[in-house]
């Protein structure tokens, strides 16, 4: 009898040709010819129907592949959906609403201390300030004036090279390099 072929480029573990149980030959006890040949066939069987299962589902996820892309579905879109569906399962999961309730017990405990009530006051005390208000209008300024000073340098630094790329030392020097280079 010949090997059992298990879709994968080789033979199964079990070959039909396997005379006398165990791999060494010898029946299991209390296992008679009788029962291990029986066994052996009904082993072959469900090999069998294990290869023409795989053989199906192969051309069954074949044919879902060519209706998908019959209907515009791409791998990514797939992969979209799967992680969508992946995050609204991680949502509904028990591990995450406990979660999400012991962090929303812990924001409603912080946001309620005297620590942080005093510490949020203070700030918005400063915040009105007119030491703050002084402070806030001085640095925007000075950030203008800084753009403003930039600004006018690059100009200045640009306008400096355009007049040097124009004088006759800088035209030989270029002339020089230019010879260089060839």
């Amino acid at each position: 009898m010949e090997p059992i072929n298990n879709g994968f480029g080789g033979a199964s573990g079990m070959s039909r040709s396997m005379e006398g149980g165990a791999a060494g030959g010898t029946l299991p006890p209390g296992l008679t010819e009788e029962e291990a040949e029986e066994l052996r066939v009904e082993l072959s069987k469900v090999e069998d129907e294990i290869q023409t299962l795989k053989q199906v589902l192969s051309a069954k996820e074949r044919h879902a592949g060519d209706i998908k892309r019959q209907l515009g579905i791409s791998p990514l879109s797939e992969i979209k959906q799967n992680i969508s569906k992946g995050w609204q399962d991680v949502q509904s999961s028990n591990a995450y609403v406990q979660t999400k309730e012991k962090l929303g017990q812990w924001n409603e405990s912080i946001t309620h201390s005297n620590v942080y009530l005093t510490a949020s006051a203070t700030l918005d005390d400063i915040s009105q300030s007119d030491a703050y208000k002084k402070t806030q209008e001085a640095f925007s300024q000075a950030g203008q004036m800084t753009s403003e000073a930039l600004s006018t340098m690059g100009a200045a630094i640009s306008q400096r090279i355009g007049t040097m790329r124009s004088s006759p030392s800088f035209r030989s020097f270029e002339d020089k390099m230019g010879s260089i280079r060839k």
